[in-house]
């Protein structure tokens, strides 16, 4: 069977679908069949600083296809179907729903989250009619669709009238630079972003979703703990969201703003650590805590969404809309070693359930699921 991964995500503007589509390609040159084959298509065009594809390229059963098709071009609708016709894939696959919606093929698409549907008053009334228009056509148009949680398979239904049968759960895994970093690497991320010994971190953007205000205010609450240990929010800061700095500076709290942060640099700072913290309202899945739990950091955890399928036993929850509740595991966290080194042990256990290897095997019994049902 030839499979097409449409990998022109694999570039800077995707970062996270980006990650996704890499790692998934990788994880299918580990398992496919023999004689199996797997086309990459790629358009060279657009910048890419963060993956290598001459590493997939590297796999004997891997093909790069060179593609001059941009994402959201018309060109795409017009020659990544022309592209399919000549390489007569049994199934392409999408990471993302702006795709070619009449591919010429059996086709799959991995919707990632429904948060412009949940929170729509985040997107102005054009992207709102935008996203909806092709999230709409990617999911009628395709055989099989994909997303990493039970919470986005339960919103795919009740929100886009998805049939539960052309839906699968696949989980996402870590990639796997998140691994528990060297004192040495720590001790250069400290160094370079002026962080302190101890230190409380998120990392994320500062869409309102992400809750960071209340986890600001929650965080003034501690007292004595928060001014021993500064809670750092690293990461996009989008200006327009300004809550969060503005709610920390009228209440003198012990928080730092650190911006983006160098991907080379993200296990370390994770793993320089005493707790991650992730009070977000809603996630189609949730890599951050993930990512922090595979690096070796104790999680404290919104309870909302996707988050409990992600971490399971392994983090402390919290109610993201209680300012007492964040507090209360926040203050526990950090009063308290011998909890945190346990979390840390669940944490590395609970990481470690989660593969690239598994997640392309399950995506591989989707692309036979979209063949089959031709």
């Amino acid at each position: 069977m030839r499979l097409v991964l449409d990998g022109r995500t694999i570039a800077d503007h995707f970062p996270g679908i980006g990650r996704y589509a890499f790692n998934l390609a990788q994880g299918l040159a580990s398992v496919l069949p023999p004689g199996d084959e797997l086309v990459v298509l790629h358009d060279s065009r657009q910048p890419n600083t963060r993956f290598k594809l001459a590493e997939l390229a590297g796999f004997p059963n891997v093909k790069l296809l060179e593609i001059a098709a941009r994402n959201f071009s018309l060109a795409e609708q017009l020659r990544v179907p022309a592209a399919l016709r000549r390489v007569r894939p049994a199934v392409y696959h999408s990471p993302y729903y702006v795709m070619p919606y009449w591919p010429g093929c059996p086709s799959v698409v991995t919707i990632h989250d429904l948060i412009p549907f949940r929170y729509p008053g985040d997107y102005s009334a054009r992207a709102r009619l935008i996203i909806g228009l092709t999230m709409r056509l990617a999911v009628r148009t395709t055989r099989q669709v994909i997303t990493a949680s039970q919470a986005s398979a339960h919103d795919l239904v009740k929100l886009l009238g998805l049939a539960p049968e052309r839906l699968t759960v696949v989980p996402y895994a870590p990639d796997p630079i998140f691994q528990p970093p060297s004192a040495a690497e720590v001790a250069a991320v400290r160094a370079r972003y002026r962080l302190p010994a101890e230190y409380v971190l998120y990392l994320g953007s500062n869409k309102p979703h992400k809750n960071l205000p209340r986890l600001v205010q929650a965080y003034a609450r501690l007292g004595d703990p928060a001014s021993q240990t500064p809670l750092v929010i690293a990461g996009h800061w989008d200006e327009r969201y300004q809550q969060a700095k503005q709610e920390a500076e009228a209440l003198s709290a012990c928080v730092s703003f650190s911006g983006p942060v160098r991907p080379q640099d993200v296990p370390a700072l994770y793993g320089g650590a005493q707790l991650f913290v992730f009070p977000s309202l809603y996630e189609g899945y949730g890599l951050p805590p993930q990512e922090a739990m595979a690096c070796g950091t104790p999680v404290a955890c919104s309870s909302a969404a996707s988050l409990v399928e992600v971490v399971g036993e392994a983090a402390l929850l919290f109610d993201p809309l209680d300012e007492a509740s964040i507090a209360s595991a926040l203050l526990r966290a950090l009063s308290d070693a011998a909890l945190r080194a346990e979390l840390r042990r669940r944490g590395l256990a609970q990481a470690r359930n989660f593969t690239w290897a598994r997640t392309a095997q399950q995506s591989l019994a989707v692309y036979q699921a979209a063949v089959r049902s031709a």
